[in-house]
């Protein structure tokens, strides 16, 4: 699996990103120069968190044929702190369903195992960057 990332013909920053099939874009924030016609990396970094969890959740109540309608998942980031090694997601569910205190507790915790956090929280990751 490739991303494969090109500066779009549109905006000062704005990135077209091809991931498989798929297509989205990447931009900053107007106060950072660009134009924020897309999301910027941050974003991406902590939407992906939010999918993984909701995913995760869903299988995993899917799995154990848990009263769960849907799931939403809203995160706060606070990186006022970044700077100094230190960001902050903030992570609220909305777990919808017939579901009991005992399930939800369960079903947060499942949220925590998911391969995105694990990432976040758990794994050294190394980057190798080269040119051409």
């Amino acid at each position: 699996m490739s991303i494969e990332l090109r500066k779009s013909d549109s905006g000062i920053y704005r990135q077209t990103i091809r991931i498989n099939q798929h297509t989205v874009f990447a931009d900053v924030a107007k106060d950072l120069g660009g134009d924020n016609s897309a999301p910027d990396p941050h974003d991406y970094y902590d939407a992906a968190l939010a999918a993984c969890k909701a995913i995760t959740v869903m299988m995993y109540a899917k799995r154990k044929q848990l009263p769960l309608d849907y799931i939403d998942v809203v995160i706060e980031r606070d990186n006022s702190r970044e700077a100094q090694g230190v960001y902050v997601l903030n992570v609220q569910l909305k777990l919808l369903g017939s579901l009991t205190d005992e399930q939800k507790s369960q079903l947060t915790t499942i949220a925590g195992k998911c391969p995105i956090h694990k990432l976040m929280t758990e794994v050294s990751t190394e980057i190798n960057t080269s040119y051409s």
